[in-house]
C-alpha cells in the first residue's frame, strides 16, 4: 500500500470506529474537553517554534489530498479568528521514500514559489480546486506556469521563483519537517511544536478548529499570554 493509501486508511478507520458509538455516547464526547491520547497526542519530540510573541501552527498538507482540501477554508477561518495571536505556518508533506514522493515534491515546489511570490492566501484554494476538480496535473514546470499564468501572475516571475535556490532548499526542508515532526496522516496540524492533531484523532477535519483552539488556549494559559482570537 502507497503512503497515499495509508494516509486515506487511517481517515477511513477511524470513521468507521465512530459508526459504532451511540448518539449518546457521541454527544457526551462532544462536549468533553479535548483530551491528550484522544484528540490530540504529544510528539515523541518536541520541534522548535519560529515566532516569538505568538503561538504557532503548522500545518502539513498535500494537494492531492481530499482531508488537506477539505481543511482548507475552515482553517483560513480559524487563523483569521486567531491572527492577532496565533502564526499559521504551512509545510507541503513530502513521504521520503513513499510512492508518491515525485509528485508530492512537486506539490511542494508548487507551493513554496507561491509562497516566494505572496501569493498563498490568493492561490491557495485554487490549486487545491485545479488538482481535484479539474484533475490538473501540476507536476512539471511547463504546468505549473501555464496554471500561474491562468491565475493572473507573470509567467517570468513565477519561473524565477520556482526555479530558485531557495524554493528548492524549502522543497527539501518540508521533507526533513515530515520526518522530524512524526506525521502519519494528513491534514495534521501541530501546535507549538509540541501537540499535534488531524481527522482521526479530532473526530473528523471538521472538528479540528475546536481541538486547535483548546491547544492554543492551554499553551497562551501557559506562557502566560493573554488570548486574544479565543
Amino acid at each position: 500500500m502507497n503512503s497515499k493509501s495509508l494516509l486515506r486508511s487511517a481517515v477511513l478507520l477511524a470513521i468507521a470506529a465512530g459508526i459504532a458509538v451511540s448518539p449518546v455516547q457521541a454527544g457526551a464526547v462532544a462536549h468533553r474537553s479535548p483530551s491528550e491520547g484522544a484528540q490530540f497526542v504529544k510528539l515523541d519530540h518536541p520541534q522548535p517554534v519560529r515566532e516569538d510573541t505568538r503561538t504557532e501552527a503548522v500545518e502539513f498538507f498535500w494537494y492531492d489530498c481530499g482531508h488537506s482540501q477539505a481543511l482548507e477554508q475552515p482553517l483560513e477561518a480559524w487563523a483569521e479568528k486567531h491572527r492577532s495571536d496565533v502564526a499559521l505556518r504551512r509545510v507541503p508533506a513530502i513521504w521520503p521514500g513513499g510512492s508518491d514522493e515525485g509528485v508530492q515534491r512537486a506539490h511542494a515546489r508548487l507551493y513554496y514559489t507561491v509562497e516566494r511570490l505572496g501569493l498563498v492566501d490568493r492561490l491557495q484554494v485554487s490549486a487545491f480546486r485545479s488538482i481535484h476538480t479539474d484533475h490538473a496535473d501540476l507536476t512539471t514546470e511547463a504546468a505549473a506556469t501555464d496554471w500561474a499564468v491562468r491565475h493572473g501572475v507573470d509567467a517570468q516571475r513565477f519561473r524565477t521563483a520556482y526555479r530558485s535556490a531557495e524554493v528548492g532548499r524549502s522543497v527539501d526542508d518540508a521533507a526533513a519537517q515530515f520526518v522530524r515532526y512524526g506525521i502519519n496522516e494528513l491534514p495534521t496540524v501541530v501546535v507549538q511544536g509540541e501537540y499535534r492533531t488531524s481527522p482521526t484523532k479530532a473526530g473528523g477535519v471538521e472538528a479540528m478548529p475546536e481541538v486547535l483552539d483548546y491547544l492554543v488556549q492551554q499553551e497562551q494559559v501557559k506562557s502566560h499570554r493573554t488570548p486574544i482570537g479565543g
